[in-house]
């Protein structure tokens, strides 16, 4: 999707998880939600196929290493409910949607915190290899104290600590895979019978207050290197963090004002850091339901709602918060703490629209259906006018899309809505009315068209020829008899 001198386009990621349900509570009681089968390894390869027909930027995988147990202080309600829980390795969905499809990005989360980034680089290299250019990597630094107990700590670290480990978490793994190998290292030579030029392999001698990592990259540079790097946090140093590494963003809010702000403030950080304010893209998560005609999408939505579970839907934000709702009743106005959990979730209820005061009641109610984003019903002319407004309102780049049930609400987006918002010239143009067919790409060339790799002034190419290579240039390899 190149750049274009006419109206912004709207982009599109779908917005899941390997488990049952994910961002509508209680949904997956409804007789044709398909959730339950997150096990079944066709579920996930009839979304893949759909989602290219579509013609979405990728799906984007989302992901918690710990449970719900905020809420009454117990993981009684995530488990009954199934709230995120149970829950599978998103990384192995990525070969099996990526077998199905040529031109699907996959947004795969992975929280920094809980695995050294030596291993790490390599898995998402692995990945990028074998969907020839296709895996994004959702930087978080995780928000549960049960992720952090199960993995040997006794707590999470402090909200801005956890920055402070992902900038060198990204500056080893930028090593990696920006710097380690060179290229043409790998030569291929069965004349000659040299694979790799050793001297063009260089350890990358990491020394920090957190990481150690002498070595070299146990990969050879994949189509991208790095993988396109998305990024949530919305917090104040969210945002720094953001400005500085993400090339796409994922914000959530429930008003324009909310949404608007957030966007504002992280196209901001990214000029601060030396960056133009549209390196970033930025999808705000939305829901969209619709029908061939505005009364069948009412319909839906009613439908829809009866399934709601409001106790779900507390233990759900609890988690996000790290506030217990269990303890307030539900006409208690949210107000803002200062959690060392998700702190963008509970300012999007509380401080961030002077406009608005939310009662536990309303924000349980509200994030039901879809989340913190807004629902988007009509017939598609509809949809596609409020996608519009809200894109024109609030400077989105698209929208991270969450579904009420599965797999209809992304069959009725891409039947429906994206070819009206194609009609408008709004959406990227049927892939088989192209003038020359569209040749399968990296994700980071079909979103910015600027080529496979990261370029400067990104910080991940500023570390080239830094001294960690000073150190390690004069010292090739050595091989083993």
């Amino acid at each position: 999707m190149g750049a274009s001198s006419g109206p912004k386009p709207i982009r599109f990621n779908a917005f899941t998880m390997n488990t049952v349900g994910h961002q509508s509570p209680g949904l997956w009681t409804h007789p044709r939600d398909q959730s339950h089968r997150y096990t079944d390894p066709q579920y996930w390869q009839d979304l893949a196929r759909l989602l290219e027909r579509g013609q979405f930027d990728s799906v984007f995988l989302a992901d918690v290493l710990g449970v719900y147990d905020v809420f009454g202080s117990s993981p009684e309600a995530a488990l009954r409910h199934a709230v995120q829980v149970p829950l599978n390795d998103p990384l192995a969905l990525v070969p099996l949607m990526a077998a199905v499809t040529e031109h699907l990005g996959f947004g795969v989360t992975c929280a920094l915190s809980y695995e050294h980034p030596y291993s790490f680089a390599r898995r998402l290299s692995t990945l990028d290899h074998l969907t020839r250019g296709r895996v994004g990597w959702n930087i978080v630094t995780g928000y549960l104290d049960s992720a952090a107990r199960n993995l040997g700590q006794a707590h999470q670290k402090a909200h801005d600590e956890r920055y402070d480990q992902a900038d060198e978490y990204l500056e080893v793994v930028y090593k990696l895979w920006e710097h380690s190998w060179e290229d043409g290292a790998v030569q291929r030579d069965k004349a000659g019978r040299v694979f790799t030029d050793a001297s063009r392999v260089h350890p990358i001698a990491h020394d920090g207050p957190l990481y150690q990592v002498p070595g070299i990259h146990l990969c050879e540079p994949s189509p991208q290197r790095t993988p396109v790097l998305f990024q949530a946090g919305a917090s104040s140093r969210g945002r720094a963090f953001a400005g500085r590494h993400a090339e796409c963003v994922f914000v959530s809010g429930p008003s324009v004002p909310v949404v608007r702000d957030a966007v504002e403030g992280l196209r901001a950080a990214a000029v601060a850091q030396g960056r133009q304010a549209e390196d970033l893209i930025i999808y705000g998560q939305a829901l969209i339901i619709t029908g061939e005609t505005e009364e069948e999408a009412l319909r839906k939505r009613a439908d829809y709602l009866r399934h709601v579970d409001l106790q779900a839907a507390l233990a759900l934000l609890s988690g996000w918060t790290g506030v217990d709702f269990s303890r307030y009743p539900p006409d208690a106005t949210i107000e803002y703490l200062d959690t060392q959990a998700g702190r963008s979730a509970l300012a999007s209820f509380s401080s961030a629209d002077p406009s608005r005061r939310w009662t536990v009641g309303e924000a349980a109610a509200f994030i039901g259906l879809g989340g913190r984003g807004p629902v988007f019903v009509g017939d598609a002319a509809q949809v596609a006018d409020q996608l519009i407004a809200w894109q024109e309102a609030t400077g989105l780049d698209g929208f991270n899309l969450t579904y009420a049930v599965a797999p209809d609400t992304f069959e009725d987006v891409v039947t429906l809505v994206v070819p009206e918002l194609q009609r408008r010239g709004r959406y990227s143009p049927p892939r088989e009315s192209a003038s020359t067919p569209e040749q399968p790409t990296t994700l980071r060339q079909r979103l910015f068209g600027r080529g496979d790799r990261l370029a400067a002034p990104h910080p991940a190419k500023a570390l080239m020829l830094g001294a960690f290579r000073e150190a390690s240039t004069p010292m090739p390899l050595p091989i083993l008899p």
